[in-house]
């Protein structure tokens, strides 16, 4: 059965979130791409008889949601910090997909912060709908609750405390906020967008 890899992630230097939170962060994603291709062989074993493993395979199915969610967001997450902080290209075609949903930039952008705010563990993603050629916010409870069924992710932020409390204490969620979009390579998100829209 093919495996899930786990990506090796190239991280500069940040700003804010030092290299000892990115190196146990990344044991916690490590854990999510082992964990998800341990669940899909225990399904293997049990689907031989379905009837008998019914419970058990409900709930690893369930269990699976959580673990490879979790593998996903994060090499969206990490990804996006990999050739250190770039700026948006002032004619990128991702700020003018903002512009035409929100109206202006940083109307977008506060929004989005807000929404990093919620209370609980998740995350905040931008989404990009080929179906309809709009993008949209969303906050994901834990790893896997919320997802936009058939969106392709354009920009996720990890608002888990684990992304930020070593660095910042459970009250410099903001601070944390501010630095992850301080630190963003925007040739990366904006290469996700294009890639979703084909």
């Amino acid at each position: 059965m093919n495996q899930f890899i786990e990506t090796k992630f190239t991280i500069p230097t940040l700003k804010g979130i030092s290299a000892k939170t990115i190196e146990e962060h990344l044991k916690l994603y490590a854990g999510y791409v082992k964990n998800s291709n341990v669940i899909l062989e225990k399904i293997n074993e049990l689907a031989n008889e379905t009837e008998k493993n019914a419970y058990a395979l409900g709930e690893l199915q369930r269990r699976f949601g959580f673990e490879f969610d979790g593998m996903r967001n994060h090499e969206y997450y990490f990804k996006s910090f990999e050739g250190g902080a770039n700026n948006l290209a002032e004619k990128s075609a991702l700020k003018s997909a903002v512009e035409k949903e929100w109206g202006a930039w940083d109307f977008w952008l506060d929004r989005f912060k807000s929404i990093a705010l919620t209370r609980g563990i998740g995350w905040v993603i931008l989404y990009y709908d080929k179906k309809t050629d709009r993008l949209l916010n969303t906050w994901v409870d834990e790893q896997h609750l919320g997802h936009l069924t058939g969106l392709s992710p354009v920009l996720a932020l990890d608002m888990w405390e684990h992304s930020f409390v070593a660095d910042y204490q459970p009250s410099g969620k903001k601070h944390y906020i501010e630095d992850f979009f301080a630190n963003l390579n925007w040739e990366v998100i904006e290469k996700n967008f294009t890639e979703a829209q084909n």
